[in-house]
């Protein structure tokens, strides 16, 4: 049977959210706990891929237990040979680090996909313009001054179904930089903290570091909006400004279809 497991992390620690040869993540971290429980392998998939660095305050990914049972009961007859917890939620957090948390796990249709399924994305970018000990991995540093009207303005451009391959990492293998943005905003939040938000229902890989980084360009005064208009349309990397740093970036929401879950 085939779940949907939804959690948060601080991606400080973590080499990215997928798993790789060369270094700690955030799905190896939580097969690695399902593993402990189930004493098998328990693979997941993921809703997407976070650079490291990046946090995630909702993430999705599904994984599969050879088993009818819903999680919650514990069937003397379980085809694994084990109960399946009923406290797997508390059982996973006591294992997992305090960087990860579990929030919930879900019973889905066998062909729901966390990644494929996902109508809908939203990120934010949370930025400082002063030094805060206690923001120094959860938020960006800027210098103070930025015009947040124009990055705004400029900001409307993304909106709607277009083409993005200025804000794609380069040499990434996908079959479309097409995207439907429907959102982004930037707000002041007081006390020098601001947030940019931007929901789109597919991203691809650093876009949105890159178009933050292309945006403080606006908001320095070294790019006009009708130039960053030309950033658009040129489906060009080179074009765009640099990407900003992880430490700001969160994946703050994945919306599926209610009909995916039973």
């Amino acid at each position: 049977m085939r779940y949907f497991i939804r959690f948060a992390y601080d991606g400080t620690a973590f080499h990215g959210s997928q798993r790789q040869p060369n270094g700690i993540t955030v799905q190896e971290t939580i097969e690695q706990a399902l593993t402990m429980i189930f004493r098998e392998e328990i693979p997941l998939t993921f809703a997407g891929r976070t650079d490291a660095g990046v946090h995630a305050r909702e993430m999705y990914a599904h994984f599969d237990l050879p088993s009818q049972y819903p999680i919650g009961e514990t069937p003397s007859n379980s085809p694994i040979g084990r109960p399946i917890p009923p406290n797997l939620v508390f059982r996973l957090n006591g294992i997992l680090p305090d960087s990860i948390a579990i929030y919930d796990i879900y019973p889905v249709k066998d062909d729901a996909h966390a990644r494929f399924d996902a109508v809908r994305r939203t990120y934010e970018y949370h930025i400082v313009d002063h030094k805060d000990p206690f923001l120094c991995q959860q938020a960006t540093r800027v210098r103070p001054g930025l015009d947040f009207d124009a990055m705004n303005e400029a900001a409307q451009l993304l909106i709607g179904k277009q083409d993005f391959a200025s804000f794609c990492r380069t040499n990434t293998d996908v079959k479309t930089t097409i995207c439907d943005l429907t959102f982004a905003e930037w707000r002041e939040l007081g006390n020098g903290h601001a947030v940019f938000t931007i929901a789109a229902d597919r991203f691809l890989r650093n876009m949105v570091r890159a178009v933050v980084g292309t945006l403080f360009e606006v908001g320095r005064g070294k790019m006009t909006k009708e130039q960053f208009a030309e950033v658009i349309a040129q489906h060009n990397r080179c074009a765009a400004g640099d990407s900003a740093p992880a430490e700001g970036l969160y994946l703050t929401k994945v919306e599926y279809p209610k009909e995916l879950f039973l």
